[in-house]
């Protein structure tokens, strides 16, 4: 999704060129090669990405009605 960051599983933002696998997951990279990663949204991280996540500062705050 463009707009919406995305994260490695360790919790770090990830900025640079991304794919899409036919499975719809999201992968680091513009073409898939042996170093390419996963990318996930915050919410599909683990307790302890999300802490570093929210501690880097660089998470999206949710949208105030």
């Amino acid at each position: 999704m463009k707009g919406v960051a995305h994260y490695k599983k360790d919790g770090t933002v990830y900025k640079g060129p991304s794919h899409k696998m036919k499975n719809g997951d999201l992968h680091t990279g513009k073409s898939h090669d042996s170093k390419s990663e996963k990318l996930f949204h915050l919410k599909e991280l683990s307790a302890s990405s999300k802490k570093l996540a929210k501690r880097s500062g660089l998470s999206i705050k949710k949208k105030s009605n």
